[in-house]
Formats: structure tokens, sequence, C-alpha cells
């Protein structure tokens, strides 16, 4: 039963309302609640309630009737329930939505830097990514024809999760990485390195990272260029 809000007109629904309307399980939207995808409010007896209002905002998202902001799919934004970043996820998608990155064309500035990223470094693969809820798309690349990956097989998402670099040698040695698609099949990834893309509100919306197909550790001198070429590329996200 539905009831309307002392203040206005708008209807409110408990957790397991909410759930029901959006076609997702109850800790599903415990989950939302809790990383501030669905606002809400605590009743004085500890119990959650939503206006009705947000669920179906959330619905025109979800179905892909409201993204002012790019032509990605709307479920970009929507972070997962078992998001490993589960505070700060559901901000960190609005920013990087909001530099309306995501799809966009090719551009020359970037391009540049993932060149340089492997010529300093000599590894034959240079990624510029943007890790959304459900994938990393790759704004610039170099040695490699992937456009994207979904999110479950990105390193990006691993360095995304720390703030400083991922550094692994050899992926077939660590268990987070040995039986992952693009390390058991194309491109064959032995060795990553990546640096966070961080804007200026300190969200990282995603990396600059450098790939081989063999085993290998870089000198200290490459990764510090390869922090330099992050660092440059995240002041130009901040102007956009």
């Amino acid at each position: 039963m539905l009831s309307s809000r002392p203040d206005g007109d708008d209807q409110i629904l408990t957790t397991r309302e909410a759930a029901k309307l959006l076609g997702i399980a109850v800790s599903t939207a415990q989950q939302w609640i809790e990383n501030g995808a669905l606002p809400a409010w605590k009743t004085p007896g500890g119990h959650r309630r939503v206006r009705l209002a947000d669920v179906s905002a959330l619905q025109r998202e979800r179905t892909g009737l409201k993204n002012a902001d790019s032509g990605a799919d709307p479920l970009d934004f929507l972070p997962d329930a078992g998001s490993a970043l589960p505070n700060r996820e559901y901000a960190r998608l609005n920013a990087l939505r909001a530099t309306g990155l995501l799809d966009s064309e090719e551009e020359v500035v970037f391009d540049r830097l993932t060149w340089l990223a492997t010529q300093v470094t000599g590894c034959p693969i240079a990624l510029l990514s943007l890790v959304t809820a459900r994938r990393q798309w790759f704004k610039s690349r170099s040695g490699i024809g992937l456009p994207q990956t979904p999110r479950s097989d990105a390193f990006c998402s691993h360095t995304i999760a720390g703030s400083g670099p991922l550094v692994v040698p050899d992926a077939l040695l660590d268990a987070r990485f040995r039986d992952n698609p693009l390390v058991t099949g194309t491109p064959f990834v032995r060795f990553y390195a990546g640096f966070p893309l961080t804007d200026s509100g300190g969200f990282r919306l995603g990396a600059l990272c450098v790939m081989d197909h063999e085993p290998r550790l870089l000198r200290e001198r490459e990764l510090r260029a390869l922090e330099e070429l992050t660092a440059i590329a995240a002041e130009e996200i901040r102007r956009r």
C-alpha cells in the first residue's frame, strides 16, 4: 500500500515496494540505497523509505529514456550491487558522465599520450581507459584493436580501487589475473602497469596503462614517465 509524504503528494514506498517496481531483488535495492543510487531516508522507527518520483527517475535511466550527458548506455552509470567502491561509486560514475568523454570521438591529445607511453616504456600496448559500472572503454589505445572490455576483465578496475600505481610483473603468477580472458586469450597480457586518472574531485575515472605480452618490470624512470603522462591526461580531462 503506497502512502503520501506529509509535505506533498509524492508517494512513498518501502524498500521492498521499490525493488518490485524496479524489478530487482530487495538486497540489490538496499545496496543501491547505500551507494546513493536510490535516494532514501529513515523513519523514526529506523525503516527505509523511498520516493516514488526517485524510483521513476531511476527506471527512466535504466530503460534509456534519460541520459542527457552522453550517448552511453544508462547502465554504465548505475552501480552494481557488488561494487568494489560502494561508498563513492555512484558519485564517481556521475563524475565520469559529467566529462562527456565516454563513447566520444578519438582525440589527438590523448592519442599522443598513449603513443608516448609505448615509447618511454617499450611496451607494445598502451591504453587510456574510462571505467564504467559495467565496462572499461578506451578513449585512446595503441597496439590493440579492442575498443572496450567488460569491467570484470579490466585490470584498470583494480587500478582505480587504489590511489597509486598497479604493477603486475607476470599476470600468470597473480591469482587475481591468471584466469582473466585477456591473459588466457587475445591479447595475451602478461605484464601490466597503470596509474589512475583522477579528476578535480578526487574521483578515479579510469587509468593510463601499458601492457606487454611478456613478463617484465619497469625501471624507475619509466614508471615516473608513465606517471607524468597520466598527470597530463588527467589535467586535460579536468578542463572539460
